[in-house]
């Protein structure tokens, strides 16, 4: 029997993750970083990382056909990636690219409970990743091609992006439809001392949709507001403090660099999505657009939804999972609301286990438990004019 193609090809960054069993620490994290000090922590767990396996992954158990492309090492990190890929199926990895006298990339993730994790990274042989790594005959019969953290990913932020530009463009130029999610770089790392809003001015207007957290995003497009925040409120943990004009502001600034959707990771407080009021951008989205009877449902739309309560084991991957549930919607062809639920619905999966994806239930659960009354929380955020619709689950807009 002939194999099916990809629904999805998921490009991008990928590791090796190791992390440690911890307890939960009464002390708070600053108590674990003391030098000299032994930190008791159970076995440690070996897992695939990043935008492309946490992504991937995740999209796969939804029971979506997906590929991976991403650059590994030839080293013992690298055979770890692939026996890990190829335990969910050998169809993942067709599109790994093994590099010789390369070393793959790991991370060292701290991940109490109830705790939002730290990670030890090395960006290994994602930093040589290049546009001719997308082989346009492996993404044949696909319907979406999603591309995850490039500030990871030296190649895709150097000369002013041009590389991520150029890789995007090629994608696009086969009618399927581009989604990108991003990374906060590290502020000691070259990536955090380019210029991001040049590079999304160039980058965006070959992806339809555009999946950054809160802080990423304010940190790229207005580094003096993000610097601000944080020493005002003497934290980088800014979630609190993303407003309902903050969140607009940052979306309007995204749609008018040619993006037709905005969806905003926010963690425990939800996602955010912001839709373009041009309908011929919305039909331009490739294969994966909306119907024309739902073109209204996705023009001109700004929704938050409130994440589902659930009991924290971790956060490893929750973001990344989030955006497979929000894709997994799209390919599905459901309206914006439900694409939303969707989203939230994943991500809160994720996090009822301390690694990023053995949670996810196939499509079919995921929809049960939603249907089935699944609490929301609440979102603690200043959102004036806004209110929430119980018909729709979410917060909109007035």
């Amino acid at each position: 029997m002939k194999e099916r193609s990809a629904e999805v090809v998921v490009a991008g960054h990928i590791c090796l993750d190791v992390i440690p069993a911890m307890d939960e620490k009464g002390e708070g994290m600053t108590a674990l970083f003391v030098p000299g000090k032994l930190v008791n922590v159970g076995p440690a767990l070996l897992s695939t990382g990043g935008a492309v396996s946490n992504t991937g992954l995740a999209l796969h158990r939804l029971g979506i056909r997906t590929k991976l492309m991403s650059k590994i090492g030839d080293d013992l990190f690298g055979k770890a990636i692939l026996d890990v890929l190829g335990s969910y199926g050998d169809e993942l990895a067709g599109g790994m690219i093994v590099a010789e006298g390369e070393h793959s990339s790991y991370s060292l993730v701290i991940s109490p409970p109830g705790v939002d994790r730290i990670f030890l990274h090395s960006t290994g042989a994602n930093d040589t990743f290049v546009a001719d790594d997308i082989r346009t005959n492996e993404l044949q019969g696909a319907r979406l091609f999603h591309f995850g953290y490039p500030p990871l990913m030296r190649n895709m932020y150097e000369n002013g992006g041009e590389e991520l530009a150029r890789l995007l463009s090629r994608a696009k130029s086969q009618g399927l439809t581009i989604s990108l999610d991003m990374a906060k770089p590290d502020p000691e790392s070259p990536a955090s001392r380019v210029d991001w809003r040049v590079i999304l001015e160039r980058a965006l207007p070959h992806v339809d949709v555009f999946l950054p957290s809160f802080e990423e995003i304010l940190f790229m497009l207005h580094p003096e507001r993000y610097a601000e925040l944080t020493r005002i409120h003497q934290t980088s943990d800014l979630l609190p403090y993303a407003d309902g004009e903050l969140l607009s502001m940052l979306s309007t600034e995204l749609i008018q660099m040619g993006v037709a959707i905005v969806a905003i990771k926010l963690g425990e407080h939800g996602l955010y999505v912001r839709t373009t009021s041009d309908c011929e951008r919305i039909v331009a989205m490739g294969v994966c657009a909306p119907s024309m009877d739902q073109i209204s449902c996705w023009t001109d739309r700004e929704l938050l939804a409130p994440c589902f309560k659930v009991k924290v084991a971790g956060t490893t991957g929750a973001g990344d999972c989030t955006i497979a549930g929000f894709l997994a919607g799209l390919l599905k062809g459901l309206n914006l609301e439900e694409v939303l639920h969707a989203a939230v619905g994943v991500g809160a999966c994720n996090v009822e286990r301390s690694d990023a994806t053995s949670g996810i239930p196939i499509w079919e659960q995921l929809r049960e438990r939603i249907a089935a009354g699944w609490e929301q929380g609440e979102v603690m955020l200043d959102l004036p004019g806004w209110n929430y619709k119980v018909e729709i689950g979410a917060w909109a807009k007035k």
